[in-house]
């Protein structure tokens, strides 16, 4: 059976990105894994503390004793907000169709368990930004740079509001990451019934190994029985892109997390990223 591996830290973003998981299990006939990880530095720098040294050796051990009841209080506080986080997320999706939920619960640090839990995954969804949403309004949360960098598997960051997928615009540069977008985009049938849009920005208005290029992404296109509407604007991908997404009304944007340029292992491709940064619908990303 295929998984979908939900991340989730109960903000709002991360709640809008549940029935996102619910169309692509449905659309898959996928199980999700909801995966919350409690935070450990708080616990790391009490048992790291060494007080004697600056108040005296009684009056350490006394505050000490309180430091770890404090911290005890607080760990079973955070195991009760898991539950309830997770317990949201399973009733959610289970609402919307989804038969199969796993609930996991770890502490630490989201990026150390990728690995092992995206083995058997197929997608991984959050929220483009977390808890700290309200303050960091402009930027992406701490998570996303670091998941997708680190991921193998294709990647949907969602925005803070949930809207019906209705039309998908790929964002295609040729690259070969580009390649793998194309091929999964025609093997995902529950891709296959929207509205589906092909994107190239150029800088040359005559430059005809993009117009080949592009010809041979939609003859794939075509033999997976997917026709696409094809737009090759010039100018900056970036500005195209996000141009296009408003005059057309797209509600899915796939793109590949780095293009030609990119610095293997470093960061987020720039267009990837301002788009992210900026965008209102959900973006699903390959490396």
């Amino acid at each position: 059976m295929k998984r979908i591996l939900l991340c989730t830290d109960g903000s709002a973003f991360a709640q809008s990105s549940y029935p996102y998981a619910a169309w692509f299990a449905q659309g898959m006939g996928a199980s999700v894994d909801v995966l919350y990880v409690t935070d450990s530095r708080g616990k790391a720098t009490a048992e790291a503390s060494n007080l004697s040294g600056s108040i005296g050796l009684g009056a350490s051990e006394s505050l000490l004793k309180k430091l770890v009841e404090v911290e005890h209080e607080r760990a079973k506080l955070n195991h009760q907000r898991a539950k309830l986080i997770l317990a949201d997320a399973e009733r959610t999706l289970n609402n919307q169709g989804v038969k199969t939920v796993n609930l996991i619960h770890k502490a630490g640090f989201l990026v150390d368990y990728l690995e092992t839990l995206e083995t058997n995954a197929d997608l991984i969804v959050l929220g483009k930004r977390g808890e700290a949403a309200d303050f960091a309004s402009g930027h992406l949360g701490a998570n996303v740079d670091r998941i997708v960098r680190s991921s193998s598997k294709p990647c949907l960051v969602t925005p803070r509001e949930f809207a019906p997928l209705e039309r998908l615009l790929m964002a295609y540069d040729g690259s070969p990451t580009g390649q793998r977008l194309l091929t999964f985009l025609a093997n995902t049938p529950s891709l296959k019934p929207l509205d589906i849009h092909l994107l190239m920005a150029v800088k040359a208005e005559l430059d005809p190994n993009a117009a080949q290029v592009l010809a041979e992404a939609v003859a794939l296109l075509q033999q997976a029985g997917i026709k696409p509407k094809v737009s090759q604007p010039i100018g900056d991908p970036e500005k195209a892109i996000a141009q296009y997404i408003e005059a057309h009304s797209i509600s899915l944007l796939l793109m590949g997390a780095y293009g030609h340029r990119r610095v293997r292992h470093l960061v987020i491709g720039s267009t990837a990223l301002q788009l992210l940064r900026s965008s209102q619908i959900p973006v699903l990303l390959l490396r």
